[in-house]
């Protein structure tokens, strides 16, 4: 037996039944041999940490544009946070920790430069020339695994996109709830709606954390003081044990209603008091008016991107989103610096 055999069969003596089966996956889009030895969502985990995408999340804003600080959080430390809740969970739960962890590596790949500030900026942008059109990062993210991104071949060519199994495509698609209160419903697995909940523990936490240290709020400022105690890994703690204790064996993900009120209560009270301050929201005005600028520069000069200036309107719209999307937050002001900015002259 392979080791990938040995796994599968681990996963079905040890896992929920609630648990969502490498064994069982609903497959992939493009059919290919098994691994011998990693199952079908280690292989999916694999992919994602690998490609090039996953790797320019080090160079996204998680909420503050370009801080000086070396301990704020960025897109690639905020995934990983995501992650590391996730496994936790799923481990509790007897889920399957592997389709959480690389659903959650892989959630944020479709992120914009400077953070949500970018999000909203691009799609603003997108809807003044095509208003059928939008701009979500789930989808981005999924755009990215499917399209954006390619697997080697031994030949040496590159086939496109990662292939990966529909569970994690899935969760990945499914992941966000935007601004809205909780809402553990959306992906199909158990996994998935982990994931979304990880996801937004992980912002409500480590968002609070970054705050406090940029001095944005201080800690009389928080809504309930008593869920960080002793800082921001206590809320984890908090609602990883309630989860836990409601949700086993019961083939649903469950938060208790006096928990999920002070989750949803935390969530309004950053937006209003962290991600619309008006200090950040400066910076962060800042930032759109670039990541629109580019979008329009890209649109308006198509052979930017090399393609044919005769392209329609949708496609070279996809191509400056596809391209001003991936961009890292500094390559996006170099961008910015090398189309609209002048040389300095060398008489």
């Amino acid at each position: 037996m392979r080791v990938r055999e040995q796994l599968e069969e681990l996963e079905s003596q040890t896992l929920s039944p609630f648990a969502s089966f490498a064994r069982s996956s609903r497959g992939r889009e493009r059919t290919e041999e098994e691994c011998p030895v990693r199952t079908a969502y280690q292989r999916d985990r694999d992919r994602i940490i690998h490609c090039k995408a996953f790797r320019r999340l080090k160079g996204k804003t998680q909420v503050y544009p370009n801080p000086t600080g070396d301990h704020y959080r960025t897109r690639l430390t905020h995934t990983l946070e995501v992650s590391q809740i996730a496994r936790t969970l799923a481990c509790g739960l007897r889920l399957n920790e592997n389709l959480a962890e690389a659903i959650a590596l892989g959630h944020d790949l479709g992120h914009t430069p400077f953070g949500h500030a970018g999000a909203f900026a691009l799609d603003e942008a997108i809807r003044q020339v095509l208003p059928e059109r939008h701009f979500l990062h789930q989808e981005q993210s999924l755009r990215v695994v499917d399209l954006l991104e390619g697997l080697l071949q031994a030949d040496g060519s590159e086939q496109v996109g990662l292939n990966l199994t529909w569970e994690v495509r899935d969760g990945i698609l499914y992941h966000s709830k935007g601004e809205d209160d909780l809402d553990l419903a959306g992906p199909s697995t158990l996994e998935g709606r982990l994931v979304r909940l990880a996801d937004r523990l992980a912002c409500l936490s480590h968002d609070t954390d970054d705050a406090l240290r940029a001095g944005t709020l201080q800690p009389e400022d928080l809504p309930d003081r008593r869920l960080f105690g002793f800082g921001a890994s206590q809320l984890i703690d908090v609602v990883v044990q309630d989860v836990i204790e409601r949700s086993r064996d019961q083939g649903d993900i469950l938060l208790g209603e006096e928990l999920t009120a002070k989750l949803d209560a935390l969530n309004d009270f950053l937006f209003r008091q962290v991600y619309r301050d008006p200090i950040a929201k400066r910076e962060e005005n800042r930032a759109g008016r670039m990541v629109q600028l580019l979008f329009r520069s890209y649109l308006e000069n198509p052979e930017l991107l090399g393609l044919d200036p005769s392209e329609d309107l949708p496609t070279r719209e996809q191509a400056a989103t596809d391209y001003v999307a991936g961009m890292t937050d500094r390559f996006a002001a170099q961008a910015f610096s090398d189309l609209f900015l002048p040389e300095p002259w060398e008489g």
